[in-house]
Order: structure tokens, then C-alpha cells, then sequence
């Protein structure tokens, strides 16, 4: 079936495969006596992104915050399963080490109350060696350019970063992900509390990231999804209905719920 979804749209051609640095093998997880995930199975490769979709409570924060253990802060969370980084288990690990590897951003634009200059360098000063002001500042300007942010902020690098636009604030917050590194990065929502102009801005960020760093994103906005996954998981009810490539998931869905999901059905 074709759906003819959205004809605006272009989803990216399959991209070229490449290897899996995440493996979730058989993923459940529990807040206390509430089960959110069941035995989800999905991978996250090397210069793709992986948009995550589903209505609200389906479990798509549950599973990306679980790929860095981010859900270890909730006192009630426990899981079962596996969830593999290049191969290794990220249970019982150092889990300062596994953020490293796997970073994070969240729905909401969360920069330290500190400079911008100090934003970025807070990474590199928590998980890189030891570095002078001078390589510290290379490695500033060079995040800072890397998410387009350098030229609107080079002459106040040491001003506060709460001074920034909502859109600014968000691209600085991914400049001080980047700047430890990372293999992986994780979006939860990235640009649900911008404008169209800093929403788009922040989907160019992405598209050009995914050279250096694969992708995970979970998103309501299918249009966004769209636009940007190269391969899309969807979520209903905890469970893994179906993944794809994007172009084939928003034109011809394996599954009626997807079909349902992405032509408005329900959701």
C-alpha cells in the first residue's frame, strides 16, 4: 500500500548502512509496580538517525533514557534485558564513562547557570584530560562552530549563557554534548519548545551532525520525522510495533497501527 502521506514531505533515501554502536536486546522496564517497556528490541547506528515515534506514554523517553541509564535516578526504575554499547553490556558500568560515549539533550533548553564559554568547556573540563585555557577555548570554538552558534556569540563568550534565545540556548546545550565527544547523542524532543525558524535551524544542526555522531530522536511531530530519520521505530502501549527505513514507514507501513498512527487515525 502506498499512503500518500503528506506530500510535502521528503523522507532521506535509505542511508548507507552502517554498524550498530547500540544494541537493546529485550528491553522492559518498571516504575515501581507500572510496566512502560516490553522486550523492545531496536538498534542505533554509526552516521544515521533513528527518529522514535508514538503517542504521548508509549514509552519513547523511557527507551532513549535507558541507553544512558538516565533512568537509574528514578528510586522506583528497574529493568530487564540488555542494552549493548559496541558490544558491552552498559549495566553495572561506570556510568560517568557511558554518558561520555552517549549524550544527552532534552525537551527544554537546559544551559548552566555559568558564561557560554563555560558551558561548553564544562564537559571537556569533567571528562577530558587536563587542558589549558588555550586548548580549552579551541575546543569552544570549535563546537561552537560546529552547531553554527560561534558567529552570534563570539564577542560575549563571557556573558551569561541564560542571556541566550530559547533556539541559541538549545544548539549551545548540543555544543556542550559535542564537546566531550561523544559516539552517540540522544534527543528527547529537541525542538518542541521553539519557534519554526529555531526548529528548523535545530533539524539543519542534526542532518549535518550525523557525519560525526549517530542519532537518536524522539519526536511527536511527524513531519519532523519525517524530514529528518533515516530509520523510524514507532512505539504504542510499551511495544515496538515496527521499524523501518522513514521512507518506508510514511509511504508503505508494514503494520495497520503505523498506518493508523502516521495517517491521524488515532494519536
Amino acid at each position: 500500500m502506498s499512503l500518500g502521506l503528506l506530500p510535502t514531505l521528503t523522507p532521506p533515501e535509505t542511508a548507507e548502512e552502517g554498524r550498530a554502536v547500540i544494541e537493546v536486546h529485550g528491553l522492559s522496564v518498571w516504575y515501581g509496580a507500572r510496566q512502560v517497556l516490553f522486550e523492545v528490541d531496536l538498534e542505533v547506528r554509526e552516521r544515521s538517525i533513528l527518529t522514535m515515534i508514538g503517542p504521548s506514554g508509549c514509552g519513547k523517553s523511557t527507551c532513549l533514557r535507558a541507553m544512558n541509564r538516565m533512568n537509574d535516578l528514578i528510586p522506583t526504575a528497574r529493568r530487564q534485558g540488555r542494552i549493548l554499547l559496541d558490544g558491552a553490556d552498559i549495566a553495572g558500568g561506570d556510568v560517568l564513562a557511558l554518558r561520555r560515549r552517549v549524550g544527552m539533550v532534552f525537551q527544554r533548553p537546559n544551559p548552566l547557570p555559568m558564561s557560554i564559554f563555560d558551558n561548553v568547556a564544562y564537559g571537556a573540563r569533567l571528562h577530558g584530560p587536563a587542558r589549558g585555557r588555550r586548548a580549552l577555548a579551541e575546543v569552544v570554538e570549535r563546537q561552537l562552530r560546529a552547531v553554527s552558534l560561534w558567529d552570534e556569540v563570539a564577542d560575549r563568550l563571557t556573558q551569561p549563557a541564560l542571556g541566550l534565545s530559547g533556539g541559541q540556548q538549545q544548539r549551545l546545550c548540543i555544543a556542550r554534548a559535542l564537546a566531550v565527544e561523544p559516539e552517540i547523542l540522544l534527543m528527547d524532543e529537541p525542538a518542541s519548545a521553539l519557534d519554526p525558524i529555531a526548529t528548523a535551524r535545530i533539524e539543519e544542526l542534526i542532518q549535518e551532525l550525523k557525519e560525526r555522531v549517530g542519532i537518536v530522536i524522539v519526536t511527536h511531530n511527524l513531519q519532523q520525522a519525517a524530514r529528518i530519520g533515516d530509520r523510524t521505530t514507532f512505539f504504542l502501549g510499551g511495544r515496538v510495533i515496527e521499524t523501518g527505513t522513514t521512507r518506508q514507514m510514511f509511504t508503505a507501513p508494514a503494520r495497520q497501527e503505523t498506518e493508523d498512527y502516521i495517517t491521524g487515525r488515532f494519536g
